[in-house]
């Protein structure tokens, strides 16, 4: 009996290279056959459904607007492209995009919900709900309430988080902020309906708001005084360590100077 001698190891290695030549041939065929089978019109997308808040966007033009920007079939579509598609819509702030067989997409929509101007009157920035800024036509806020927000970029949250602190301050004034600007150098100033301007100062939102509540305080009583209601407010100055200087319409402290001889 004639034992089997092993085969030499260059044999070896040629035989294993070979099998893994041959699968990975096979793996990318099989690939490639089901991508081109994917590609195939069968699979063409057969709608999209559109669902969520459409309150600033029409369905039908939304999906128009949309429709060139697909690439693919129902399972080859890029679903993040889609999404971005979507929401790059005015209005429109988050989209969630599925596939749902057999061959359609789902869209949801979340819209931004104006919370204020943003920026100066010329511009079309407002702010959401949330403080983020978006772009959209202003024309289209159906509010008459929205305040104008100012102040550096980056800053919109920090500032639509404070006017939401300092708003129901004024209440007991009868007025309300119309305009609330954070400046360069960090100190906030109000517009009230009124048309007075509010100097807050410097400092934490609850330094401002102790200082704020000080002189919502105070302000009637001193424009009593002077035989005025609030409503007389021009403009005050609450940026003072332990006080505040005011203005009252038809109120003056100045001393006439008297008349020069002849």
């Amino acid at each position: 009996m004639n034992a089997t001698l092993p085969a030499p190891m260059d044999v070896k290695l040629m035989n294993i290279t070979a099998s893994v030549l041959f699968l990975i041939f096979a793996g990318l065929t099989l690939g490639a056959l089901c991508l081109w089978v994917l590609r195939q019109p069968v699979f063409a997308l057969g709608g999209i459904e559109v669902r969520g808040e459409v309150t600033h966007n029409n369905v039908l033009t939304l999906k128009a607007n949309v429709a060139p920007h697909l690439r693919g079939t129902f399972f080859t579509v890029n679903l993040d492209e889609t999404r971005g598609a979507f929401e790059a819509v005015p209005w429109v702030r988050r989209a969630t995009v599925r596939r749902e067989f057999p061959n359609r997409l789902g869209v949801t929509l979340q819209e931004h919900r104006a919370a204020a101007y943003w920026g100066p009157e010329s511009g079309s920035q407002l702010l959401n709900s949330f403080g983020e800024v978006f772009e959209a036509n202003v024309d289209e806020v159906h509010r008459s309430d929205l305040p104008r927000l100012l102040g550096p970029d980056g800053e919109s949250d920090q500032i639509l988080g404070m006017y939401r602190t300092l708003a129901p301050l004024f209440d007991p004034l009868d007025t309300e902020i119309t305009q609330l600007e954070l400046t360069g150098r960090g100190s906030w100033r109000a517009l009230l309906g009124s048309g007075a301007v509010v100097e807050l100062g410097r400092g934490t939102p609850e330094e401002i708001t102790e200082r704020l509540e000080r002189f919502v305080k105070t302000v009637p009583t001193v424009a009593r005084q002077y035989g005025r209601g609030a409503d007389a407010l021009e403009s005050a100055d609450l940026r003072y360590p332990t006080g505040f200087a005011l203005k009252l319409r038809g109120v003056t402290t100045v001393t006439a100077a008297a008349p020069k001889r002849k």
